[in-house]
């Protein structure tokens, strides 16, 4: 019988599970697994990034739980790599590290006072609010102080976005949004969206399902500049008939261009942000708007033009510009990864592991100081950049999965840790006064979740505390 070989997987999302279920799908049982989260929830954008509205996506999640019935599968939740263990210690327990902890951190766009005025948020946060993201609970939200929002970017997170600011609440009210999102959007004033593309309309990064599902929104038009839709079309002919999904997309926009109706959004192409417009807060002495040197109430931005080729023009800035009255500002132009944990080698530019095919060069590895029997992998948007679905993220952490298999049959048995038994992680942390959730902890979770959204005609109604889903539990918070 084979030795059995024990992997760490940190991250819980789709690239952490993909990995998981191909590495155990594959290794004829000796191999054991343990995946770490620094939340008590399983899932990862699965759970906190997917629209609520976006229910056939999350199916997802079965598979998920298939995987986490394998005897050699174990979950540690509200454990954070880095802080509560260090990759270093991980690396004294385990033959192998799988990174997949994702993109954290959002793209900023580097506008004067853009992090301290009211108003501007980024769409990730906005997102992990009315998702129930214990991290965005206590976003400062106000939808009662202007009629119009405007998003930066034109992929499927801003289309989501904007479509869960246009929807009709008895749309929503039978999703897995929160409550407090739903109470909130029962007040919103917003009745106009405003997406900002520095690009034109052959450069749209959204999807024809998400911009269907805008046409399905009742009583909600579509403005953009048809003017330029056309010529760009014209211009671009020979480009989109050679592309048959941009041609889907296109030919859809342009077809739904509608008069005005009680709700709009906008396609504003050939568009950047210039400088943001702002009021003095209301009192600088209340301490809740201590953070803030102004609110939000309107966005300046410049006009471009287009270069080179059509399949990869530049927007070139030009001295052009107006002004949108707006009170909300959501950025969505991207994310970023970051490093957790010293021994980790960590591409600052591109904000990703460096590694070939999921690999992570042992000189590397070796330079941070870190040394394992199999080696370090990289999994998800912090092996490629954040960028892709779902099916983009299995594809790629099956690569990954494959290198580690390949790496496994390759390794001689005398590589193995035999000094560490499966009990001596838990015994570590422990130790330090964590107690880990476990699968099927999550399980327990889930159910209540369930039980309380069945009371409200909804999925599930999400606990959105840390606090709250150690409670249900009955564990200590010390997350």
């Amino acid at each position: 019988m084979s030795a059995l070989r024990r992997l760490a997987i940190v991250g819980s999302g789709p690239a952490g599970f993909y990995t998981a279920a191909r590495v155990l799908g594959r290794s004829a049982g000796n191999v054991a697994i343990d995946m770490f989260e620094s939340l008590p929830i399983p899932h990862g954008l699965v759970r906190y990034g997917v629209a609520p509205d976006h229910p056939e996506v999350k199916i997802v999640i079965n598979r998920f739980d298939e995987v986490a019935t394998n005897p050699h599968f174990r979950f540690f939740g509200n454990v954070t790599i880095g802080q509560d263990v260090s990759v270093a210690e991980l690396a004294q327990h385990y033959d192998g590290i799988v990174l997949a902890y994702g993109a954290s951190q959002d793209k900023t766009l580097g506008l004067d006072q853009e992090t301290t005025t009211k108003g501007v948020l980024s769409a990730r946060s906005f997102v992990g609010w009315y998702n129930g993201h214990p991290d965005y609970q206590d976003l400062d939200l106000d939808l009662t102080n202007t009629d119009t929002a405007v998003v930066v970017g034109h992929g499927n997170v801003a289309l989501d976005v904007a479509r869960v600011l246009l929807s009709p609440i008895d749309r929503l009210a039978t999703t897995d949004i929160t409550a407090q999102a739903l109470d909130t959007l029962r007040t919103s004033r917003i009745r106009h969206v405003h997406l900002l593309g520095r690009r034109g309309p052959l450069q749209v990064q959204f999807t024809t399902k998400e911009l269907r599902e805008m046409f399905s929104i009742a009583n909600l038009a579509l403005r953009t500049d048809l003017p330029l839709l056309t010529r760009e079309l014209e211009r671009g002919k020979a480009h989109i008939a050679s592309r048959r999904p941009l041609k889907r997309l296109l030919d859809l926009l342009y077809k739904q261009v509608r008069s005005e109706l009680p709700k709009t959004w906008s396609l504003d192409f050939l568009t950047s942000p210039q400088a943001l417009v702002t009021a003095p807060p209301p009192t600088l002495s209340d301490p809740a708007l201590e953070p803030y040197t102004g609110t939000l109430t309107g966005l300046t931005v410049c006009h471009n033009t287009l270069e080179g080729p059509v399949e990869s023009p530049r927007a070139i800035a030009t001295d052009q510009t107006h002004t949108i009255e707006t009170g909300l500002l959501l950025r969505s132009i991207g994310y970023r990864s970051e490093a957790v944990d010293p021994s980790v080698p960590f591409d600052t530019r591109h904000h990703i592991v460096p590694n070939s095919q999921g690999r992570v060069d042992p000189a590397l590895l070796a330079a941070h100081h870190c040394t394992l029997p199999l080696g370090m992998y990289v999994s998800g948007w912090l092996k490629r950049g954040p960028s892709g679905v779902i099916v983009s993220t299995m594809s790629d952490a099956f690569e990954t999965a494959e290198a580690i298999l390949s790496d496994i049959d390759q390794s001689p048995s005398s590589d193995l840790v035999p000094s560490t038994p499966s009990s001596s992680i838990l015994e570590l942390l422990r130790a330090r006064g964590k107690v880990p959730v476990t699968y099927a902890d999550w399980k327990r979770i889930e159910k209540y979740e369930f039980a309380q959204g069945q009371l409200q005609g909804k999925p599930r109604e999400k606990l959105t505390r840390v606090e709250d889903m150690l409670q249900t539990l009955q564990l200590p918070s010390s997350h």
